[in-house]
């Protein structure tokens, strides 16, 4: 009995997945929805063999499945794991804007995504992304809460001295903004009835946010106690926890990338080509990267100089010809590549830690 391949497209949703089936011909076999289980969707792959079996003779053995797609988007990615666990199969994440540019036809189905799926990865020509492991999601997850827990203290602050200019007061305090001397001063400055209730809520609210955010930034550190990727990134000079961690959590492996030239595009730190003929101009950074991993990284950029003397002569250097602005995303960038030389042989299994120290 022969053995028939076939190649799978999954279109994701939260409740559902549109699961197309095609053989190595490109013939589709199934394109149906499933409900959004594992072990429900295997089961109707798996059914395929039943249904290019008709008219065949004789019939096939077995469907091997050669190479399953999957749209990368929310919750994608743990189904994928899920999935090749259950099943051993070659699972791939795709890359959602590369796929959808890929795409010919205007219309957009969930039968059509499920079987373009199918039919890249069928083709060799599927834009594949990493799958992070469990551990790095998990990461992930405590700093996007870390995050939004910043943006929220960050919109406290504002909407404070917001209230004081809609009120004419003056701010008073010889010392800046958020100081122990400042915070004391608002507190007994006179302002009306109403105001005072307000600003002794939002500082309420900020007290409560920061205690919210020591706790997450503990729990980072304990989750990231054993991690030989983020100590390494600790013992270099300016780097300190969330500098460390963020990069741990957006990066990944190191070793994923083929060159440092590759990283530092990947995290947002390399100028932007923008030349046709013989004409040039600057246009700034690539659009592509973690917004918050490159702020971290330009502030970096921005310490080492006051912190060694290669970054400082680096920046004088570059500083006489370029404005500073493009000097920092340099620093950065010649930063990370070296960085990636150092880090790129770490071997890093960390499945279990993150659970352990949670």
């Amino acid at each position: 009995m022969d053995i028939v391949s076939v190649y799978v497209g999954l279109d994701y949703h939260s409740d559902s997945i549109r699961v197309c089936v095609l053989t190595e011909e490109g013939d589709e076999v199934f394109n149906r929805n499933v409900p959004n289980e594992v072990g429900l969707v295997v089961e109707a792959v798996r059914s395929c063999r039943e249904r290019i079996g008709r008219g065949v003779s004789p019939p096939p053995g077995s469907v091997s499945v050669r190479g399953v797609a999957i749209e990368a988007c929310t919750g994608s990615a743990e189904f994928t794991a899920r999935l090749t666990a259950a099943t051993q199969w070659s699972v791939k994440l795709a890359h959602a804007g590369a796929v959808h540019r890929l795409k010919q036809g205007p219309d957009k189905t969930d039968h059509g995504d499920a079987w373009h799926l199918a039919n890249l990865i069928r083709v060799n020509y599927l834009p594949e992304v990493w799958l992070a492991d469990e551990t790095t999601r998990q990461l992930r997850h405590l700093v996007r809460f870390r995050q939004a827990l910043i943006a929220d203290a960050k919109d406290v602050k504002l909407r404070i001295r917001s209230l004081l200019k809609e009120d004419g007061i003056a701010e008073t305090c010889r010392e800046g903004a958020w100081t122990k001397s400042w915070l004391k001063w608002l507190r007994e400055v006179i302002v009306p009835e109403q105001t005072r209730w307000i600003l002794d809520q939002q500082l309420a609210l900020g007290e409560y946010l920061q205690e919210h955010i020591t706790a997450v930034e503990a729990r980072l550190r304990a989750a990231t106690q054993a991690d030989p990727v983020v100590q390494k990134l600790l013992e270099k000079t300016g780097v300190g926890l969330v500098t460390a961690v963020l990069l741990r959590a957006v990066v990944g492996r190191f070793d994923r990338f083929r060159n440092g030239k590759q990283l530092s595009r990947y995290c947002g730190v390399t100028p932007c080509n923008a030349s046709s003929g013989k004409r040039q101009a600057d246009s700034g950074l690539v659009p592509a990267g973690h917004e918050d991993l490159r702020s971290v990284l330009i502030q970096l950029s921005k310490r080492l100089p006051r912190l060694e003397v290669r970054w400082k002569e680096f920046k004088e250097r570059l500083g006489k010809s370029k404005p500073a602005n493009v000097v920092s995303a340099a620093i950065a960038n010649r930063w990370l590549r070296r960085l990636y030389h150092e880090l790129k042989g770490i071997e890093f299994d960390g499945r279990t830690e993150l659970l352990e120290a949670a």
